[in-house]
């Protein structure tokens, strides 16, 4: 397994571009089984979670063609559904989380799914009941095969329906709606995630002749149609990296640049990292991040100590939290942090407070940072990136510390970052993969 060794306490400069997103990009391929033509996706980054799906659609049968650095296309015309019945196609479904989005395609065009649980991160409880009561809801029958534990998913013609969802969960949004593009009569979702991954997908069906209307709200409504057809598209930024490289300039006292950011789609993302104190200023469509000695945590107009909370969008995404929870331990102040959203995230914060932070764990969904104010700084540490998330968040952890850090089962880090490393020192960090 690989590692990194990380030579802490070196300052940033320069400009550096995101990739593209990887939890638009999963929606997206998944999404280019609904026709028969072919569909161009631009921007794709080169992680490991996206190349295991891309591989996984060649095996299903989908011709898919390298056309540029960052650009494939897909063409799914000659699908083998008996490939989907194999211990094989299962087996590589359960390593891979995104997978799970096959099923809406699949069982909208071909009238069967089979899946076996799929894996992903282990950061808590990930429940599939949207998923499958909304799939449920368009008509489909679903039987849970216990010996071989998959899933069977059947349709003759899935049919429009209502539905209010549980949870506005933006992978169950993404799989129902690409199931009822190709169902018959009208679908409406109400509590639909509304994310801006969300609504490239939405945008994407629409330029293949898909009837999609509320798109950027919580309530969809879909008109079925007969069939849809190829079109091109591109992936935005990932704001997880965006947000991601502005807590690692403030961690590292640097200036950079992020560029081509998506300014627009961030959301809430720029104004919670300026409520802990990081200057930061939008440059058209980049977002500049100057050197800083110190930053200091906001506090409530009543005094109390600042909280920061994830949330379904418009809030703040989860998947930003342990980057906020590691900047925090160099602020001035205290700051709760609270994941509402999955129990397991916090738990990586014992490796950073062997590393020297002041982090009271309340339990599992909330953790106090109590900050060094650059006071002193992290020591180096033995680490182990124990999700994508963590991983990038203890990556910070060490290039800001004093001494050299090694993080192993750096695996997890490339299933969401791209040449990371490669990046990094491009612009002056001091990281080696060994």
């Amino acid at each position: 397994m690989a590692s990194f060794v990380i030579e802490g306490g070196h300052r940033l400069g320069g400009d550096i571009h995101p990739q593209g997103a990887k939890n638009e990009v999963l929606q997206i391929i998944c999404a280019t089984l609904l026709t028969a033509e072919e569909v161009t996706v631009n921007n794709i980054p080169d992680i490991l979670d996206v190349n295991n799906l891309i591989q996984l659609m060649r095996e299903m049968g989908v011709t898919v063609a390298k056309e540029g650095i960052d650009t494939y296309s897909f063409k799914a015309e000659n699908v083998d559904l008996a490939y989907l019945e194999s211990d094989e196609f299962l087996k590589k479904c359960s390593s891979l989380r995104g997978s799970v989005m096959l099923i809406g395609p699949m069982v909208a065009r071909f009238g069967k799914a089979l899946i076996s649980k799929p894996g992903g991160d282990k950061i808590g409880r990930r429940r599939l009941d949207t998923h499958f009561v909304g799939i449920q809801n368009l008509g489909a029958d679903f039987r849970y095969d216990e010996a071989r534990g998959i899933y069977e998913i059947t349709a003759d013609r899935l049919q429009g329906n209502y539905m209010l969802l549980d949870e506005a969960s933006v992978t169950g949004t993404a799989n129902i709606l690409m199931a009822a593009v190709l169902a018959k009569g009208t679908t409406t979702i109400y509590n639909a995630a509304c994310e801006p991954y969300l609504q490239q997908l939405c945008r994407m069906l629409n330029r293949m002749g898909a009837k999609i209307s509320g798109i950027a709200s919580n309530l969809l409504t879909i008109e079925g149609v007969e069939e849809l057809h190829g079109t091109q598209h591109t992936v935005l930024p990932d704001m997880i990296e965006v947000g991601s490289f502005i807590g690692m300039a403030a961690m590292t006292k640097s200036e950079i640049t992020i560029k081509n950011v998506s300014y627009e789609n961030l959301g809430i993302i720029p104004e919670s990292f300026r409520r802990l104190g990081i200057k930061l200023e939008q440059r058209g469509d980049d977002i500049y991040v100057p050197a800083q000695e110190t930053y200091e945590i906001e506090s409530f107009i009543d005094g109390s100590i600042m909280t920061i909370a994830d949330a379904p969008w418009p809030g703040l995404t989860p998947d930003l939290l342990s980057v906020m929870l590691v900047v925090a331990t160099q602020a001035k102040g205290s700051v709760l942090i609270h994941q509402k959203m999955f129990e397991s995230r916090l738990f990586f914060v014992d490796k950073l407070i062997d590393m020297g932070a002041q982090i009271i764990l309340c339990d599992p969904h909330r953790a106090v940072v109590i900050g060094h104010n650059h006071g002193f700084k992290l020591r180096g540490a033995r680490l182990t990136s124990p999700d994508i998330r963590a991983g990038i968040a203890l990556l910070i952890a060490a290039m800001s510390a004093e001494g050299t850090s090694t993080i192993s089962n750096i695996e997890q880090i490339d299933r969401g970052y791209q040449n990371i490393e490669g990046r990094l020192n491009a612009i002056g960090a001091r990281i080696t993969r060994i």
